[in-house]
This record gives structure tokens, sequence and C-alpha cells, in this order.
């Protein structure tokens, strides 16, 4: 436990460095739903300072240098849209498209990746699979890639999901590919930079922790060095039928691996390395927390997550507190809604709140107690939602089927 929790402070430590000025990719700047922003309870309803029209996607909205960016199918056309709005007024900048292929999956059109900016670029990952990577002041297409014709593989179900990452100037997505599991684009050309792995795609989005991607593959829990050189592998997947149904993006805290699906429920692995070889065990196993698509957040010693269920009969979610050493449940909160709530850590370390919007287009704002839920503050903010929202000098940008809206916390 010493050890574990030594390990534990020492990547807290680090996260909480970086900064919080910009919300620039899926999961925010660290990857880990954090942000050092404080958030007070607030009295009665919640008002939108701006509210714009997009399109079609589930797609989260990013913030980079007080600007917006939104990814989406843009109204009656087979195409990926990315728009910049001005943060503080909502004002249109541009909207830019490239045609692809007709796409109508279950659950929504549109893209269901987040985009990343990266200096004077934003690469974004279609629902067909196309890579691209936009000039951020103009939205010019700099290059794009069709993935799935490149690596000669199929899409998935629902669509391609999972939101790139940007590491030493290498994008790096699943693909699924044959010797293509994960591949990594130059992020100037495009061009291949390496592929690593013969692992089938999941929806899941990655993670770079202690120098290393964690990925939830279709088949697998995975690690990989920045170079992408195979670290560490174990069997973990969710299927609904014959379909892979792994979503939610797995989490590293020290020395310890989280990952969950829908229908496996979740694993806590202890990754360890001695003189450059990697080795994994299992240190406990929980059937009952699936999670769908929501990433878990850690405070402490304890894991908040939202579990549920792949169902259309009555689909509930349920808010838990889990021992992060262990997986035993502290509490739970059922019925805070249907299919997924995306959670963010706010506030400096000791004085951490969780913020919670889930998929009724509720925002919850709950005190992380390891003996019982204990809301603090509670609003509607806007209609159905499956994205994730990006929090910003006070600011909450979040999406619904129609709209891109900032709601002031302050």
């Amino acid at each position: 436990m010493l050890r574990f929790l030594a390990s534990f402070s020492l990547t807290f430590a680090f996260t909480l460095s970086l900064s919080a000025a910009d919300w620039p990719q899926f999961l925010g700047p660290n990857r880990d739903d954090t942000t050092p922003e404080v958030v007070e309870p607030w009295k009665g309803d919640l008002k939108p300072l701006w509210k714009m029209p997009v399109g079609e996607a589930h797609s989260s909205p990013v913030v980079a240098g007080g600007i917006v960016y939104a990814f989406y199918q843009p109204k009656g056309k087979n195409a990926d849209a990315l728009a910049a709005f001005d943060a503080a007024k909502g004002e249109l900048m541009w909207e830019k498209s490239y045609e692809r292929p007709e796409f109508k999956p279950l659950f929504g059109n549109g893209p269901r990746s987040t985009p990343a900016v990266s200096g004077d670029s934003v690469f974004t990952l279609g629902g067909t699979g196309i890579l691209a990577c936009w000039n951020a002041k103009t939205g010019e297409v700099v290059w794009k890639v069709d993935t799935l014709k490149e690596f000669d593989t199929k899409n998935l179900f629902f669509g391609i999901s999972t939101s790139p990452i940007v590491i030493d100037d290498k994008v790096v997505v699943m693909v699924g590919g044959k010797g293509a599991g994960v591949v990594a684009f130059e992020a100037k050309t495009g061009k291949t930079a390496w592929k690593a792995t013969d692992d089938i795609a999941s929806y899941s989005s990655p993670v770079f922790v202690g120098g290393q991607f964690v990925f939830l593959t279709g088949a697998n829990l995975l690690g990989l060095s920045a170079k992408g050189e195979k670290l560490w592998s174990v069997p973990f997947e969710g299927k609904v039928g014959e379909l892979v149904e792994s979503s939610a993006t797995p989490i590293k805290v020290g020395d310890v691996v989280v990952g969950s699906t829908v229908t496996s429920g979740a694993i806590g692995l202890r990754v360890a390395e001695k003189e450059g070889k990697f080795s994994t065990e299992k240190v406990w196993d929980n059937k009952k927390l699936t999670c769908y698509f929501s990433t878990p957040v850690v405070v402490g010693r304890y894991l908040y997550m939202v579990n549920g269920a792949a169902t259309i009969v009555n689909p509930s979610i349920t808010l838990r507190c889990v021992e992060l050493e262990t997986g035993k449940v502290a509490w739970e909160k059922t019925g805070v809604g249907k299919y997924h709530a995306a959670i963010l850590r706010c506030g400096p370390v000791g004085k951490e709140r969780l913020l919670m919007l889930d998929d009724n287009g509720f925002l919850t704002l709950f005190e992380p107690d390891a003996k019982e839920y204990k809301p603090l503050a509670r609003s509607k903010v806007s209609e159905k939602t499956w994205a994730h929202p990006a929090l910003v000098d006070g600011n909450l940008y979040l999406r619904d089927d129609d709209n891109l809206i900032c709601v002031p916390l302050k």
C-alpha cells in the first residue's frame, strides 16, 4: 500500500503541474478528467452564456487559445466538419469540411471521436476512419489519411470512435488492422511513423502515462512504449454477441492500471518493470463494475465510476465509489442517468470536488467522500448528451444533440 500511495502521489503531483488554461483534447490537458480549477456550489439554475447550433455528433468540444473547436456532420451532407467558435462570445469564426462516404450508424450520425489540438494543428478522426490534420487558425485541411483503406481493415458497427492523442510529434490512434492494431502518424505530414500489434479495434481511447501508452483494444489491455514497442498485454474484452463494445478509457495511477467494459466488469492490474522487462499482476476483478463509455476518476484511494449495461430496456446507470486497491464498492447511487455520465475532478489536492454531467443533461457537483454520496448542487444545462464537457476559466463547454453550449459556473 505504501509503495502504491507513493507512486500515486508522484503521478498526481506531475499531473497538476501542467497548465489548466486549455482543454485541448479528450479528457482534458492531462487526459485524466482533471483540472485544478475550483468549482463552488451554485444556487438555483445555471444559465448558458451562449448557445450555437452544430451538426450531429457525440464528439466532445475542446478548447485551446480562447477557441472552442467542434467536430460534427454538417446537416444534409455526407461530410466531417470542424468549426471554430470564439470561447467568450460563441461567435462562429470558421467552418471547414471534407466529403466522405455515407455512414448512418445506430444512436446518431456524425463523429464520436474528440479532436486533439497541438500547436497550430487540430487532429480529428471521423467515424469512417479518416484521420485529418487541420490548420487551427484557418481550418484548412493540411493532410488526411483514410486509415481503414490504408491498413486494409473494416469499420466498427457504431463507427470509429477512438480519440487521437499527440505525443512526441506523433498522432497515435487505434486502427485495428493486421500488424496495425495501433498506428502512429507523423504530425506534420500524416506519414506512418510506426505501427504495432494485431489487436482489433475498440471504441476506447488511449492514455499516455509514465512514459507508456495504455490501450483497451477489442481484445486486450495493452501497454506500448512511446515508440510502439509492446511492453505488456492482458486479455480483456467486452462483447455483446459478436460485437465489440469496449468503449471506456483505461486509467493508470502509479503502478495500477484499471480497465472496464460493459460486459466484463472492471479489473485492477499492477504493472511492474525490472531491467527493462514488464510484468502484470491482477490485483482485483469485480464483474459488477461495468463501464460503458464513461471514464473513472481517482481521488485519493478511491475510484468514482459510472456503471451500466448495454440494454435498450429501461437503461439505467449507477455512480459508485470504489476502493482503488481492492475493487470493493464503498457506496453507490443508482439512477443517475441512462447510459452515460461524464465525471470531472476539480480543485487542488485535498480540496477536490467532482462534476458529473449525465446523459439527460443534468450537471451535478458532489463531494468525493468514501462514506456516502454528498451532492452539493444540481442544474439542468442541456438536452440529451453523450459528449464529454470541457472546463476552462470557470466556463463549462458542452454539446447536446443540436447545440454547442457555454455555461458559466462562477
